[in-house]
C-alpha cells in the first residue's frame, strides 16, 4: 500500500506493480493536487550539496550511490516520460543557474568544476552567455547544467498516475488514510470508506504529512512556494526571453525561479504565504520580481496564481526512512522535488522489493524531529524576512 499520490507514491507504485505487486494508492485529495501539481516544473540534477561535500558526509561507497542517484535523477525522468508515452511537455534543454553576486558566482564556479570533475556536462557561464541563455542583464555570471529540464508538473503527475493504473495499481482518490495499526503480520490503514491491509506500506505525503505518522510532519519544514504565469508572450518576446526553453533558478537567498510553459506564459514562482489565498501585496512582489529580471515584462498580464508547500530538511538532504518493519517513508526534497521524489519513488520500490539498504541510491536514516516543530511556520516567516532584506542588501552593493 501506498499512502500520497504525489511524485514519490505514484513512482513508487508504478515500480511495485510493474514488479508484479498488488498495489493499492491512497490519496486524501486529487491527483496533483499538492505539491506535485502545484510545482515549478524545473527537473533538476544534485542537491544542494556538492559532490565533495557528500563525500565528506558519508562513507565511501554510499556517497558514489548517492552522487550517481542524485545526478542520473533527471535521465531516469525523461527515461521513464518517453518509455511510458507521458505527455507532459518535456524539456530536455538544461537548466541555468543565474549568479546574482560576484560572491554567488564564485561558489558556482566551485560547484561546476566539483560535478565536471566527475563527468557532468555543467559548465560556468559568463555574463554574457547569462544574457544570451535568457535575455536578462541584471546577472553576472551562471552555471549551466545540460542534465536540467522542465516537465508541466501537473500532467507530469496524472501521467504517471495513468501508467500505474495501466501496470495494474489501484489508485483512490479522496481517500484520506486516517489511521495507521499493526494488523497480523502486516498493517491496516483506515480511511472514511473503510480499511485496507497491506503487508507493506509507504508514507509518501511529503510537506503533507499530517498526523498520520507524526513523526514525519515533525521531521520536515513545511515552507511554502507561490508562482505566477503571465499571459502568453508574443514572438518576438519568446525570442528573446529563455529561447533554448531551458528553466532557472537563480542565486538569491529567496531564489527566484522561472521558465516559459509550452504555451509560451513566462513562470516566475518564489516562496509564498501560508494564507490559502495571497495577498495583493504578495502577488504584486512576484509582478515586481518579474518585471527585475525582464524589464521588457514591467506591465504584463498574469492569468495564474498558485502556490504550494515544499518540505525542508535540517540536513538539505531528502530522507528515506524504514520507520518500523514493512513501513517505509520518503520525503524532504528542499525545492527539487520533481527529479528526486521520482527517484525517491523508485528506490522505496526496490526496497520493498526486498533490496539491502546497502544497495539503495539514498541512505536509509532514522526519522529526527526538527526542534521547536510547532514554531517553525513562525520560524519561516520571520526568515523569509529576514532573507528578503539580505537579498536588497545585496543588490545595493552589487549595483
Amino acid at each position: 500500500m501506498v499512502v500520497g499520490a504525489g511524485y514519490t507514491g505514484l513512482s513508487a507504485a508504478l515500480h511495485l506493480a510493474e514488479a508484479g505487486r498488488d498495489v493499492v494508492v491512497l490519496e486524501s485529495a486529487e491527483i496533483g493536487e499538492g505539491a506535485s501539481g502545484l510545482n515549478g516544473g524545473q527537473v533538476i540534477a544534485g542537491v544542494k550539496h556538492d559532490p565533495a561535500v557528500l563525500e565528506q558526509l558519508f562513507e565511501p561507497a554510499l556517497a558514489v550511490r548517492l552522487i550517481a542517484t542524485v545526478g542520473g535523477a533527471p535521465q531516469a525522468l525523461y527515461e521513464l516520460v518517453r518509455r511510458l508515452q507521458i505527455d507532459c511537455a518535456l524539456t530536455t534543454s538544461g537548466w541555468i543557474q543565474p549568479a546574482g553576486s560576484p560572491a554567488a558566482l564564485s561558489v558556482l564556479r566551485q560547484r561546476a568544476a566539483d560535478w565536471a570533475a566527475r563527468g557532468a556536462p555543467v559548465r560556468v557561464l559568463d555574463a554574457e552567455a547569462v544574457e544570451r541563455l535568457t535575455g536578462s542583464r541584471i546577472y553576472c555570471g551562471g552555471l549551466f547544467d545540460a542534465r536540467g529540464g522542465t516537465v508541466q508538473p501537473l500532467a507530469y503527475a496524472r501521467g504517471l498516475a495513468r501508467a500505474a493504473l495501466r501496470a495494474g495499481a489501484r489508485i483512490f482518490a479522496r481517500s484520506p488514510a486516517l489511521r495507521l495499526e499493526h494488523a497480523g503480520s502486516g498493517y491496516a490503514v483506515t480511511t472514511p470508506g473503510g480499511a485496507v491491509r497491506a503487508e507493506q506500506v509507504i508514507v509518501a505525503t511529503n510537506a503533507y504529512s499530517g498526523r498520520l505518522v507524526p513523526a514525519l510532519r515533525r521531521s520536515v519544514v513545511a515552507v511554502p512556494s507561490f508562482q505566477v504565469a503571465s499571459a502568453p508572450l508574443s514572438v518576438e518576446l519568446r525570442r528573446r526571453i529563455l529561447p533554448g526553453g531551458q528553466g532557472a533558478s537563480d542565486t538569491r537567498r529567496l531564489l527566484r525561479y522561472f521558465r516559459l510553459d509550452a504555451s509560451g506564459r513566462f513562470v516566475l514562482g518564489t516562496r509564498g504565504t501560508y494564507a490559502k489565498s495571497p495577498s495583493l501585496h504578495a502577488v504584486q512582489r512576484h509582478y515586481r520580481a518579474v518585471g527585475e529580471i525582464f524589464p521588457e515584462l514591467s506591465g504584463i498580464g498574469f492569468d495564474y496564481h498558485w502556490g504550494g508547500l515544499v518540505a525542508m530538511t535540517l540536513d538539505h538532504l531528502p530522507h528515506l526512512h524504514q520507520l518500523a518493519p514493512g513501513l517505509l517513508a520518503g520525503l524532504g526534497y528542499n525545492g527539487r522535488g520533481v527529479a528526486m521524489a521520482t527517484a525517491m519513488g523508485r528506490e522505496l520500490a526496490l526496497r520493498a522489493l526486498g533490496a539491502p539498504a546497502a544497495e539503495l541510491g539514498f541512505p536509509v536514516t532514522a526519522v529526527k524531529p526538527v526542534p521547536l516543530h510547532a514554531f517553525s511556520s513562525v520560524g519561516v516567516r520571520a526568515t523569509i524576512q529576514l532573507l528578503r532584506l539580505a537579498d536588497a542588501w545585496t543588490r545595493r552593493r552589487v549595483a
